[in-house]
C-alpha cells in the first residue's frame, strides 16, 4: 500500500522524511501507589521519529539510566507525535555506509538498544501508535509487552531496499513463528494492528481514544506483583530464552528458593490468608 503514494513514502515501505534532524528523548517519571513508572518519549516527529546514531546513543543512555534507578517498577516506551512509535532507521545515514565496518558499527547500535531494553530490569511495555517498522519492530520486539492502536501498522521492509532484516528480528520466530517471520521479512508487506495481535506480536489492541486507559490497566496490573519478584520473574524470563528445558527447570527452581528469603511473600500471602478468614 505504501507503494502507492509516492509524494509521501519511499518504494521500499518507508515514510519520506523533511531533511531536518532533530530528536529528543524524554524521561517522565510518575509516582504512584506501587511505585514509580517511567515513560520514555522519543520525539523525532519531523522524520516520523526515524533513529539515527545521535537518536540511538541518547536511548541506550535512558535505558541505562533507568536500569539504575530500583525506584522504578515498570518503563513505558512511546513515540511523540501519535504517528510512529519508530518509523525505522534513517534511511539516509544507511545509503551513505559503504564499508563492512560502517554498517556493522550501525547495526550493532541499534542491536545495542536493544539489548539495552531487554537488560532493563523491570519490565517494557511499547505503546504502539501509528507505524512501527524496520527498526522500531525489533526494538519492539525487544519490549516485554506490546499494546498497539487498532490503526497501528508494522512492517519490515528491508528487503526493498537491499539489506536483510537482522539483530532483533531474530526474536520474531519465537513471537509469532518462523512462517509469519518469512511473510514479514521477505513479503515485506506491512501488516495491521489486528494481524499482528492474531499472529502474536501484540499482546493488546485498543482503540486510539482508549490506548492510554490499555497501557494503565497493564500498569497497574504489574504494580500489583511485588517489586523483587517482578524483577527476579523478567530476569528469570531471559534465562529460559537461552537454556534447555531442563536447565530452564533447574534455574526457576534457584530463582525460586531466592525469593523466599527477600521477604516480600510473607507479607503478601499472610494477608491473602487473613483476607480470607475475614
Amino acid at each position: 500500500m505504501w507503494g502507492r503514494k509516492p509524494s509521501r513514502f519511499s518504494p521500499c515501505g518507508y515514510p519520506r522524511s523533511p531533511v531536518v534532524a532533530e530528536h529528543k528523548v524524554e524521561i517522565i517519571r510518575e509516582a504512584r501507589k506501587g511505585g514509580t513508572v517511567a515513560h520514555v518519549v522519543f520525539d523525532n516527529t519531523r522524520r516520523l521519529n526515524v533513529v539515527n546514531p545521535p537518536a540511538l546513543a541518547d536511548l541506550i543512555k535512558a535505558f541505562e539510566e533507568l536500569s539504575r534507578d530500583e525506584q522504578v517498577r515498570v518503563v513505558v516506551f512511546s513515540g511523540a507525535g501519535g504517528k510512529a512509535f519508530i518509523g525505522g532507521a534513517d534511511i539516509k545515514h544507511m545509503a551513505a555506509l559503504k564499508t563492512a565496518d560502517e554498517g556493522r558499527a550501525f547495526i550493532t547500535h541499534i542491536h545495542q538498544l536493544c539489548q539495552a531494553i531487554r537488560d532493563c530490569p523491570v519490565p517494557v511495555i511499547a505503546r504502539l501508535e501509528g507505524y512501527t517498522l524496520g527498526a522500531g519492530l525489533e526494538v519492539a520486539a525487544a519490549c516485554d509487552i506490546r499494546i498497539a492502536t487498532e490503526s497501528a501498522a508494522f512492517g519490515m521492509p528491508e528487503v526493498r531496499v537491499g539489506i536483510p532484516s537482522v539483530i532483533e528480528a531474530a526474536l520474531l520466530p519465537r513471537l509469532i513463528g518462523w512462517g509469519r517471520t518469512s511473510w514479514l521479512l521477505m513479503a515485506a508487506e506491512n501488516i495491521g494492528a489486528r494481524k499482528a495481535e492474531a499472529w502474536g506480536f501484540l499482546e493488546e489492541v485498543a482503540k486510539t481514544s482508549e490506548i492510554t486507559a490499555a497501557v494503565d490497566r497493564c500498569v497497574e496490573a504489574i504494580l500489583d506483583g511485588t517489586p523483587k519478584a517482578i524483577r527476579a520473574q523478567k530476569a528469570l524470563m531471559r534465562r529460559w530464552e537461552e537454556l534447555p528445558l531442563s536447565d530452564a527447570i533447574q534455574a526457576g527452581i534457584d530463582s525460586f528458593a531466592q525469593s523466599v528469603t527477600t521477604g516480600e511473600h510473607t507479607e503478601k500471602m499472610t494477608a491473602f490468608i487473613n483476607r480470607k478468614r475475614g
